[in-house]
């Protein structure tokens, strides 16, 4: 079907205001080959279905909406505390001054625009190709943007059980930035990984993750996108699950005018387990707040288990989607998939939509799916009250013991602990 003209002009646009880099013949291929993509899709409007919920125009106009600098005074930064190695981002671009150096033991790590550049690399066949496979059923042309245009971002193959979290920062200091990034991840045999993200990244950010996960790999993620008010971000995380690989991935969002989480996760091994969660506290008295989980999940293995598990509290207007899909494929038998998404309206001026679904091509499953809204829980409430507790207190216990479901997806004690302390951070900011 021929693109309409408002479309092709949208694209044609955003197109026009970037410039296509160039590198070894490879990685023009690549890119080549996903702006091919990009004009045959267009770039999304409010008129597609996977984004009927939420409109894309600020996501795909030629130029970034300004975004107010925020400043967080003396906060305490989510995982100061941790031991990792940093790899410091900003408003897109690599910082080598403020980032450790690049070598930890089971890791090799490369800065992308680097690999783009060398003619021979084990990310040649990666990069670009699990967004390619990412594209059917449902187009992704942000995501194809993204890989035709992405010049930075960090290149990671773990060959070992790595010691200590890559910690991956995104600072935030330009109000006009328009951030590209594109990040390749493999974990080999056996081999097992954390990666920690954090930040708002840029006035307007894309970002575009493919993880291949090996045979028995392990890859933990955990991130915490900013509390920078005006920011707007679409994020696509890519993802390969080969036999008894174990994939785990948990969000925490906090802030943000526009906030839109795409996963694709493809369990394409037996006994392979995929879990993928998230958090997202939105309060929309000192900006618009809107966020949105799209998630597709395809069981091909057998005996293979994923959980989708997302909770918003949401409050003064504030809205908030999740869009997920489990896709059980013929010969997938023993399939254990699961999917919950929550949301608790503290006001009656907020809103959430849902949309779970559920495709079953196998007649040996157990698959679930349910969706809820409501309010804080009156008769808890009171419970807490009558034992002395203020109202604002008791609010903050029962909106995190909303939170724990997903919280709970976080495997590593310290990195759940120190998540739970943001949060308790944001709910007293908002007491005050």
């Amino acid at each position: 079907m021929a693109l309409a003209q408002a479309r092709i002009d949208l694209t044609e646009a955003r197109i026009a205001a970037l410039e296509l880099p160039h590198g070894a013949n490879w990685a023009n291929e690549a890119r080549h080959t996903a702006l091919t993509r990009l004009r045959a899709m267009g770039l999304p409007t409010a008129r597609d279905e996977y984004w009927k919920y939420t409109n894309p125009a600020e996501l795909t106009v030629a130029d970034a909406p300004a975004a107010a600098l925020f400043d967080p005074g003396q906060d305490r930064r989510v995982f100061e505390d941790i031991d990792r190695l940093k790899i410091v981002f900003v408003d897109g671009v690599f910082d080598a001054a403020q980032s450790d150096d690049l070598s930890l033991e089971g890791l090799e790590i490369s800065r992308l625009t680097d690999v783009l550049k060398t003619d021979i690399h084990w990310a040649m066949e990666l990069y670009g190709h699990l967004e390619t496979h990412g594209q059917d059923p449902v187009a992704r042309p942000l995501a194809a943007l993204n890989t035709a245009f992405a010049t930075d971002g960090i290149v990671i193959r773990a060959t070992g059980r790595v010691s200590k979290p890559v910690s991956l920062i995104y600072l935030h200091q330009s109000e006009t930035s328009d951030a590209l990034l594109h990040h390749v991840i493999r974990v080999e045999e056996g081999a097992e990984m954390t990666l920690l993200e954090q930040g708002p990244a840029a006035a307007r950010f894309n970002k575009c993750t493919e993880v291949d996960l090996a045979p028995t790999a392990r890859f933990h993620h955990i991130r915490a996108q900013g509390r920078d008010h005006a920011r707007r971000a679409v994020t696509h995380s890519f993802v390969r699950v080969a036999e008894a690989a174990h994939y785990k991935s948990f969000t925490l969002t906090c802030n943000g005018v526009l906030t839109r989480n795409e996963h694709v996760i493809d369990i394409v091994g037996d006994n392979a387990v995929a879990h993928v969660a998230g958090a997202a506290l939105g309060d929309g008295k000192r900006a618009e707040f809107h966020h949105d989980d799209t998630v597709f999940v395809t069981h091909r293995g057998e005996d293979c288990e994923s959980r989708q598990v997302f909770k918003k509290v949401l409050r003064n207007g504030a809205s908030g989607v999740f869009q997920g899909k489990i896709l059980v494929t013929p010969g997938a038998q023993k399939t254990d998939g699961y999917q919950i998404s929550q949301a608790l309206l503290l006001d009656d001026d907020s809103t959430f939509l849902a949309k779970p679904e559920l495709e079953i091509y196998a007649d040996d499953v157990k698959c679930s799916h349910g969706s809820t809204t409501g309010a804080i829980d009156e008769e808890a409430l009171f419970y807490l009250r009558s034992r002395g507790v203020d109202h604002s207190t008791a609010t903050d216990l029962l909106v995190l013991a909303f939170l724990a479901e997903a919280i709970d997806e976080i495997e590593d004690e310290t990195l759940r602990a120190d998540i739970l302390a943001q949060l308790e951070l944001w709910l007293a900011r908002r007491r005050g």
